[in-house]
C-alpha cells in the first residue's frame, strides 16, 4: 500500500503549467511596458527628481521724466513659492508653511487647489517681499519642506504720499480674465503686470523676459549644483513727456483739494503735468494689497481710484463760453451783439439768472469783450438762443468736447455734448428750445473731463490747432508698441485772425482787474484764461436738502489758462470740486503757470554729477482771511529726494512729503 507510486493527475499538471506560463507572460508585459512603452514618460519622472528649473524674474523698466530723472525704480525683495515638479503632497504641508510664513492655512491650501490644473512646471507664487524672519523660516526648514524655495524680485518703488500716482498707475498680479485677453496671453499665472496708468497702456515696453535657473536636487530637494542659468532680460526704461518740476508744483497747487490738474503743450500735445485728488498710494499695490484695502478704496466716496483728470465729466459752467464766444464769432453773430444785462433774462417763459445778482449788482451794456472777462450769462444766454443747439454741438465736437481725446492712457472717458441727435439717441424724445439756454453756460446736459477742457481751450488759443495729447513721444518707443488711435495726430480747424484776438486779448482780462479773476495775475507774465464754476445738483434739489445742500453741495470751481494768451506754450487747466468760486481755480493754474515760466526763464542749473537731489521752483497761493479775491501768488523752492540706491520702502522712497 505505501509503495505504490502515487500520479498527479495530467489535467491538473497542464493547469499548472499554464498558470506558471501565464505569470510569466504578464511579468514579462509589464517589463516591457515599463522600458519600451513608458520610458519616456519614467525618465522624465526621474529627472524631474534631479534636475529643478526655477523661475528668475525679470525686472520692470524704470519710468523717467522728460529729463531722465527716475519717477519709478524698483527695489529687490524675496518671494516664497512652492516648487510642484515633485509628487509630493503639498496640501499635508500647508499648516506648517502657513505658521512659517505668517499666512492663513485656508488660504494656502486655497492656492494649491486653484492652480491644481496648471503645468506642474510653474511654481505657485506664495507670498511677496518676504521678511526676514520668513526667509530664516524657509532656509531652516529646507529638509522638512523640500517644495518651499524663495526667489529675488524686484519690487516696484513708487514716489510716496499718491505722488503723480494715477499718471504712473500701478501693478498687480495678472488675473484670470486678463489672461483670456490677446495681450495678455502668453504671460503665465503669477505674472505681476500694469494694472493702470501708463503701467498698463506700456505694460508690453516696460514688461522684461523672465530667466530661469536649471539645478539638481538631491532626495531631500537641497540643490547641489547648477547646471543652467538663462539670465532675465531687464524691461526698457519709459521716458514720459511729463515735468518733474511742474508735476511738482502742480502737485502742491492742488494740495487740500479734491479735483484735477492738468497742463499740455498744446503745440504737440505734449503732458506736462496731470494731478487728481484724492489719491492713492500705488506701493500698496506693488506687493499684494489686502481684500481691507482693496475694499476702502473702492467703496470711498471721494473715489480716490479715479483719475479725475480723464475720468471726471462734469459740467463746464463758464469755461464752456470760450466754445460760444468762438461758435459765436465765427458765425458772424458775436461781432456787433450787445446786450442789456440787468440781472437776468427771460427765455421761453422762463427767466434764468445772471451769477452778479448774488454779489446785488448788473453788467449793463455787455459786449463779447467783456461778455468774457466778466463772465456774463445773461449775453451767452441770448447768444445760445440765437445760434441754436445744432451750430453749439458742430463747434463744440470740432474741438473735441464729447468724445475721447485720445490720450495714450487707459479708461479715459468720452464726456458729453448735447444735441437734437444725441437726445434723441440716448432717450427718445425731442429737442426742447429752453434746454439750449442751459448749455449756452455750461451747464445743462454738457459734461467735459479737464483735459478735454484744456485740449480745446489750447486748440482756440492756438489758432485752431487741435493736437492729440500724449504722455510719452512716438519716438522714444518701439515701433511695435505705439498705440493705435483713431483720433488724428492733429487737425487744422479755421480761424478767423480776428476772431482769434478778440477772444484771447478777452482771455487776458480775465486775470486783470476789470476781469473775474484778478488775483491771478501774473506780472510780466501773458497770462490769460477763463473761470468758471458749475453746478453739482440743481437749485431746486439743493433748496430742498436746506443746510445740507448748502454745505455739501457746492458748485465746482473751475479755470482754463494759457500762456502766452496767443500760440500758447502751455495750457493748464484746473478743477476745484465744491470749489465754489472760478478765481479759486485760477490761482491754482496761475501757480503752474508761474512755475514753467520760471524754469523756462532760468539758466538750466547743472546738476552735479552723482548728486541725488534736484532742486525745483514751486509757487503756491495765499488767499486774503476775508475771502476776497486780493490774493497774492509767491514763489518758493522745493527739494525733491531723488534715492540714489533704491531701499526697501521701510527704509527710503522717493517722492514730496
Amino acid at each position: 500500500m505505501y509503495g505504490r507510486d502515487e500520479k498527479v493527475s495530467p489535467i491538473r499538471l497542464t493547469a499548472v503549467q499554464y498558470i506558471v506560463l501565464g505569470i510569466f507572460l504578464i511579468l514579462a508585459y509589464g517589463l516591457w511596458r515599463l522600458q519600451v512603452v513608458q520610458s519616456d514618460f519614467y525618465a522624465n519622472l526621474a529627472e524631474k527628481n534631479r534636475i529643478r528649473n526655477v523661475p528668475i524674474l525679470a525686472p520692470r523698466g524704470r519710468i523717467l521724466d522728460r529729463e531722465g530723472r527716475t519717477i519709478v525704480d524698483n527695489y529687490p525683495s524675496f518671494t516664497a513659492l512652492l516648487l510642484r515638479d515633485s509628487s509630493r503632497d503639498l496640501t499635508l504641508d500647508a499648516d506648517l508653511i502657513a505658521q512659517g510664513l505668517h499666512l492663513d492655512p485656508k488660504e494656502v491650501k486655497d492656492r494649491i487647489r486653484h492652480f491644481a490644473a496648471s503645468p506642474q512646471y510653474q511654481p505657485i507664487y506664495l507670498k511677496d517681499d518676504i521678511t526676514p524672519d520668513e526667509l530664516a523660516f524657509i532656509e531652516s526648514h529646507r529638509n522638512e519642506l523640500p517644495e518651499l524655495d524663495t526667489i529675488m524680485a524686484h519690487r516696484r518703488l513708487y514716489p510716496r504720499n499718491g505722488f503723480m500716482a494715477h499718471l504712473v498707475g500701478y501693478v498687480g498680479e495678472v488675473s484670470e480674465d486678463m489672461l483670456n485677453q490677446p495681450q495678455f496671453e502668453l504671460y503665465n499665472p503669477g505674472d505681476i503686470v500694469g494694472k493702470s496708468g501708463v503701467e498698463l497702456e506700456y505694460n508690453q515696453v516696460l514688461m522684461g523676459k523672465n530667466g530661469s535657473r536649471r539645478a539638481v536636487v538631491n532626495s531631500r530637494g537641497k540643490e547641489v549644483q547648477t547646471l543652467e542659468d538663462t539670465p532675465a532680460e531687464s524691461g526698457r526704461a519709459l521716458k514720459l513727456t511729463v515735468d518733474l518740476d511742474l508735476q511738482i508744483a502742480a502737485e502742491q497747487a492742488l494740495a487740500g483739494h479734491n479735483g484735477a490738474i492738468v497742463a499740455m503743450d498744446p503745440r504737440n500735445g505734449e503732458i506736462l503735468a496731470m494731478v487728481s485728488r484724492p489719491t492713492f498710494d500705488p506701493n500698496d499695490f506693488a506687493v499684494r494689497i489686502s481684500h481691507d484695502e482693496w475694499a476702502k478704496l473702492v467703496n470711498d466716496d471721494d473715489h480716490p481710484l479715479l483719475n479725475k483728470a480723464i475720468q471726471a465729466q462734469l459740467a463746464p459752467g463758464s469755461t464752456f463760453k470760450i466754445i460760444m464766444a468762438t461758435a459765436g464769432l465765427q458765425e458772424g453773430i458775436a461781432q456787433d451783439m450787445h446786450v442789456v444785462c440787468n440781472g437776468g433774462a427771460t427765455f421761453y417763459g422762463r427767466y434764468f439768472k445772471c451769477w452778479v445778482t448774488a454779489e446785488h449788482r448788473v453788467h449793463g451794456v455787455v459786449g463779447i469783450d467783456k461778455a468774457i472777462y466778466q463772465s456774463c450769462d445773461v449775453f451767452f444766454y441770448t447768444l445760445a438762443e440765437r445760434l441754436g443747439i445744432g451750430r453749439i454741438a458742430k463747434y463744440a465736437t470740432m474741438f473735441g468736447l464729447g468724445q475721447r481725446t485720445g490720450i495714450d492712457l487707459p479708461q479715459e472717458v468720452s464726456g458729453v455734448m448735447p444735441s437734437e441727435e444725441w437726445k434723441i439717441r440716448n432717450f427718445k424724445q425731442k429737442w426742447y428750445a429752453g434746454e439750449t439756454i442751459s448749455v449756452g453756460i455750461g451747464q445743462g446736459a454738457v459734461a467735459v473731463t479737464p483735459l478735454q477742457l484744456a485740449h480745446a481751450v489750447g486748440a482756440i488759443a492756438s489758432g485752431g490747432l487741435l493736437v492729440r495729447p500724449h504722455v510719452t513721444k512716438p519716438q522714444d518707443l518701439p515701433s511695435n508698441v505705439i498705440p493705435a488711435s483713431s483720433v488724428p495726430d492733429q487737425v487744422r480747424i479755421p480761424l478767423d485772425p480776428q476772431n482769434w484776438e478778440i477772444i484771447t486779448d478777452a482771455m487776458a482780462n480775465v486775470v486783470n482787474p476789470i476781469g473775474t479773476a484778478p488775483s491771478a495775475h501774473l506780472q510780466g507774465i501773458d497770462f490769460a484764461g477763463k473761470t468758471g464754476s458749475a453746478q453739482t445738483i440743481s437749485n431746486l434739489a439743493k433748496a430742498r436738502l436746506g443746510a445740507l445742500g448748502k454745505s455739501k453741495f457746492k458748485d465746482n470751481g473751475w479755470f482754463v489758462g494759457v500762456e502766452p494768451r496767443r500760440n500758447p506754450e502751455i495750457v493748464v487747466c484746473a478743477l476745484l470740486e465744491e470749489g465754489e468760486h472760478g478765481y479759486l481755480a485760477a490761482r491754482t493754474v496761475a501757480q503752474v503757470i508761474k512755475a514753467h515760466v520760471e524754469k523756462q526763464r532760468r539758466t538750466p542749473s547743472k546738476i552735479a554729477k552723482g548728486s541725488s537731489k534736484v532742486e525745483v521752483g514751486a509757487v503756491w497761493g495765499d488767499a486774503d482771511p476775508d475771502g476776497s479775491d486780493q490774493g497774492a501768488v509767491h514763489a518758493g523752492r522745493l527739494v525733491l529726494d531723488l534715492p540714489k540706491e533704491r531701499l526697501p520702502l521701510a527704509t527710503a522712497a522717493p517722492g514730496v512729503n
